[in-house]
Order: structure tokens, then sequence, then C-alpha cells
């Protein structure tokens, strides 16, 4: 039987299938649709988001250890906090499969770099597989467990953002659960890493990569296409799908299973071709390694080495190696240009409670160190209110570190409850432990709301649905050491302003909590909608310094936009002059 898969609905079918029990992950784009995918399947697999990369892969690596099947899952990112469990496995290696699924995001539609994922499995010395499909990407969860429980490692599975949300359709069969026993067995020498015993570990995971590089040459996940031989092509994942359209009568060697390198095929691949080129998605891992072999080949001076690859991309790339035999692409009717299309950009949506507490922010000189989140968009004009962000919980640690430095003014550091159970309480404790003074804000909306509304461990209940306790970010923060902690409305802007106020210039450190429901996730107005009176209006535009979408408006009196308002009152409450009140007082 088919069924029309997206790679993320792929992947979590490929894990119920291949017999998985446990899968944890921490939700990010565009990895974060697997377990909302495999809860579906929650008779036979237990799943959750944990609140951190690293949790995950740790509660994944104790399940794998019992001789279950495991998958985890995150975005690229992900992978630098979940490094410390993954180096050290790549030593114990497993007993059940363990599939590490990261999903990378060539041209950063969703993150804040586009690293590649390729480094960690070399690094690690550990397989990685690439599926260019869905139907690969179901496929290798199982090519993958399978690996690591007869080599007894970790495996990574990289998907890019393309495969992830790409649908086509996928053969699907019935769960085929694993014939091992559940039962983790005592072995010091084998789980327990301390220097002793780690040092066979390294010696055994070195042998352990020789035995894999004989076997990636024989993988049926790694085929030799042959058509025409003046040019053959080597690439893996995604691209492989752009290079069979725009070069269609290359030959290819396709790599699904990509480290450790096939150098066998890739020696007789580059014997049956009069010019070889490399298209990989982002870094030349696989073009240097070429090189390294005395192989001759083209790569990076032809292929970009930053953004995400296309059709368009390789049609440049096809007309520089080739001249004149360029391949037009096929009609697909009349094509809409991005610069014909109107400028929209992106801002907090109507109602968001984010915009009360960088309203207020916006009062007092000072430097914000934000984070990753919706609340991210706050350093856009004309809020203009976050100055730094760098990764999950940065917010809270780089204001400890600029007030310590001496920073002349004031250091306000801004998270959102998600990150703050992923990274946030670890840079509190710092801040209280070594006596700083900064001002930490929680923007809590009682979800996971960037990637799509997740629940963690704030939220009172569990991805399997389950009613849990909610975890107080007030009893964490005076748990922490942190004396002077606030709970806040964060549209009632006098109040909010006033808090902020002591905060800030307290020589103490504050958790001031901004709490408010994420719209997008309840579905409702908070208030009736807004009016501005144009009798009453000055058009001072200190309401449109709010970047409110439903405030419209440049030159001239601005109006509010009825199906956008949400209700929550900010404009009315920051017009000196009282233009702005209740539609239907307005109307009536």
């Amino acid at each position: 039987m088919k069924e029309l898969l997206s790679g993320n609905e792929a992947i979590a079918r490929g894990a119920y299938e291949a017999g998985v029990s446990v899968a944890t992950g921490y939700p990010g784009t565009p990895s974060t649709e697997i377990l909302e995918a495999a809860v579906r399947f929650r008779d036979d697999i237990y799943c959750q988001w944990s609140p951190n990369e690293k949790v995950a892969l740790e509660v994944a690596a104790g399940a794998a250890f019992t001789g279950a099947r495991a998958i985890v899952t995150m975005k690229h990112v992900g992978l630098n906090v979940a490094a410390d469990p993954l180096m050290t496995l790549a030593g114990t290696g497993t007993v059940g499969g363990l599939v590490i699924v990261v999903a990378d995001d060539p041209g950063m539609h969703s993150s804040q770099n586009e690293q590649d994922t390729r480094h960690y499995a070399r690094f690690a010395r550990i397989p990685i597989l690439e599926p260019s499909d869905s139907q690969e990407a179901k496929d290798f969860v199982s090519l993958g467990l399978e690996l690591s429980e007869r080599h007894r490692t970790p495996v990574i599975l990289r998907t890019e953002t393309r495969v992830s949300h790409s649908r086509s359709l996928v053969d699907v069969s019935d769960r085929k659960p694993s014939s091992k026993a559940i039962g983790f067995e005592k072995n010091p020498s084998r789980f327990v890493a301390i220097p002793l015993w780690a040092r066979p570990m390294r010696v055994r995971a070195e042998e352990r990569l020789e035995t894999l590089r004989e076997e990636v040459n024989q993988s049926p996940a790694n085929r030799v296409e042959w058509r025409d031989r003046k040019l053959g092509i080597l690439t893996a994942g995604i691209p492989y799908q752009y290079v069979r359209e725009v070069f269609p009568e290359a030959s290819v060697l396709k790599l699904g299973w990509s480290y450790p390198f096939p150098d066998e095929l890739i020696r007789q691949f580059a014997e049956g071709v009069e010019q070889l080129l490399i298209v990989e998605e982002l870094d030349d891992i696989v073009e240097e390694h070429v090189r390294a072999l005395g192989i001759s080949c083209r790569g990076k001076d032809l292929v970009p080495r930053i953004g995400e690859l296309s059709p368009d991309v390789l049609l440049t790339v096809r007309a520089k190696l080739l001249g004149d035999r360029v391949a037009k692409p096929l009609a697909a009717g009349p094509a809409v240009r991005m610069d014909d299309l109107p400028s929209r950009p992106p801002v907090l949506c109507s109602g968001c409670p984010h915009r009360g507490i960088y309203h207020a922010l916006g009062k007092f000189d000072v430097v914000v160190t934000g984070d990753i989140g919706c609340y991210s968009l706050g350093v856009l004009p004309p809020l203009s209110r976050m100055d730094t962000l760098v990764c999950m919980g940065a917010g809270v640690s780089m204001a400890h570190g600029m007030d310590k430095a001496g920073e002349p003014r004031r250091v306000v550091g801004i998270l959102g409850d998600s990150t703050f159970f992923h990274s946030g309480i670890t840079g509190l404790l710092d801040i209280a432990y070594n006596r700083g003074a900064s001002t930490i804000i929680v923007v809590d909306n009682r979800t996971t709301a960037m990637t799509g509304h997740q629940p963690h461990p704030g939220t009172g209940h569990t991805l399997m649905g389950h009613d849990t306790p909610a975890i107080s970010i007030e009893e964490i923060g005076r748990a922490c050491g942190i004396k002077n902690v606030v709970t806040l409305d964060p549209y009632d802007v006098k109040k909010t302003t006033a808090v902020l106020k002591e905060a800030i210039f307290s020589d103490e450190p504050w958790l001031v909590i901004s709490r408010g429901p994420c719209l997008l996730d309840v579905r409702q107005r908070l208030g009736t909608p807004r009016h501005v009176t144009e009798d009453v209006c000055r058009e001072c535009g200190v309401c449109l310094k709010l970047g409110c979408p439903a405030l419209e408006g440049g030159e001239g009196i601005p109006h509010v936009n009825p199906m956008l308002c949400a209700g929550c009152g900010l404009c009315n409450q920051v017009c000196p002059v009282g233009a702005i009140e209740f539609e239907k007082e307005a109307t009536s």
C-alpha cells in the first residue's frame, strides 16, 4: 500500500514499522513534525518532548541500553546541545538500535545558522545516512537501526528542509517489533566511561569504523546510475533530485550512506567517467575527501557553499561547467517573481503579549540580550528592542556577562517559557550564585509557539496527551536563589512599565514573568476590536510604534483593521489623546 507522506511523516512511519518503542526530541523546524506524527502510534511508541536535545538523546540512549529500539529528533543546532552525550555514546555504543534524526536547514529558513551535520558524524566516527525523498526517509530509519544494532553504534539520519517538508509516495507495511529482549545487562567496562575503560572504548570505535568502511562499499543505500560517461556526478540527499532534473544525461553516484566514505565505490565511479563533479549542500566534506584520495574533481569552485541548492542554482553550475549545453527548465506556467510581490516583513501577531513588554522596554536605555523564539521579532522596527541573539539560553547568560564586564547601561535578558526550561535555568543559577544584577524577563505564552505550539514542562500536559504537573517558573526562580520574582500582565502598560523600572534600576537580580497566552494557540480575541476616532486623533503616530499589524497607516490618520484586531487594548493605552476606543462605543 502507498501513502503520500512528507519526509518527517515518513520517518515516523519508518520508526513504527521498524519496531521503535521510544521516541524523544525537542521541537525545532524543520524536524518538529516527526514526533507529532510518531505520537499517532502511541499504542506502540512512547513519545515525549524533552526539555532540551541533550536530555532527549540521553533518554533515548537509556532506552537503547536496555535493548529497545529508539529514535531522537532535533534540528541541526540541537545537535550542538546534544554533542556531549553523542561523543561518549560513540564510545560506549548501544544495545538496541539508536537513530539520531537531525534536520539541517540550508538557507536558514528558520535558523540562526546553516551548519552541516555531516561534520558531527566524522567527528564522532559514526555512520550518517542521507535520504533524498520520503521513501528513503522511511527506509533509512530501518537501515539505521540495523546498522546501529549490528555495529553497536549510534547512527545519524540527516535530513534537510526540502526532504523534511516535501511529500512523495511511500510504500507502507506492518510493524515488525524488535526481537531483542528488554533488560539492561550490567557491564561497567562497556557502559561506564571512566578513563580506565574509555581508552579501550576509543580503540573499539576506531576498529568499528574500519569495519564500517568495508561494509559501506557494498551497501544498497549507495548506487551508481550509469548514463553518459563524459560527466559523472557524486551527490547525496536532496541535491540528488536536482541533479537528476538538471543533468539528466549524466552518470550519478548517489550516496545514501555517506559516512564513512565508500572509497572503493568512489574510485570505481571516478575511473568510469571523464569528468567528476561533486554536488553537495553546504560544506565540501565529500569533495575534500575525494581530493584526498588523489582523484581530480570539480566541486565548490562551481557549486555554492552557502545557502540552499535548487534546480535554478544547478542550472548556473551547468552553464559554467558545460558552456552552451545548458538544459532549459520545463515551462510550468507563468512565474511570479519575488520582487513583484508586496513587501511583508515579519511582525509579532496582533494581540501578541510580547508587544507590551517590548513597548515598556522602549522607555528605558538598556541593553537587551535576546534569545530564540517568536519574540526574536522584537529586534525589528518599530519595536527595535533586542540587541543580541546567539543561541538557546544565551539571553540569560550574556546579560550576566555584560553586567560583570562593567557595561555602563543596565542589561535585560529576555527569553521564552520553553527556552527557559530548555537552557535558561542554569544561566539564572549563574546570576544568583555569582551575585549578578541583571533583570531577566521570561515571556511566558504557555506554549512552544514558534515551532507550532508544542507542550513543555510548564504547560501541564505531555506530547502523549497526559495531564502532568505544570512546573512553575516562579518557584524555579526562587529555588535558584532569585529573591525578586514577579509575575505581570503585559497588557497592562502602566503596571508593566512600573515593574520593569523597579527591576531595571535595582542593585539585585530580578526575574520577571510576563504571562499572556499565544492567541494563535487559544484562537480567541482578548476583547472588542478598537476604533480610531478621526476628529480626536492628532496623527502623532505613537500607536503605530507598537508595530501591531491591525494598526494600519503611515501618513495621516491610522485606522484599525477590525478583521485583525485582537482587542488587546495596548493601542488605546498608549494613545496620548484617547483617540482609540472600543468599536461598539465608536459606532453607537
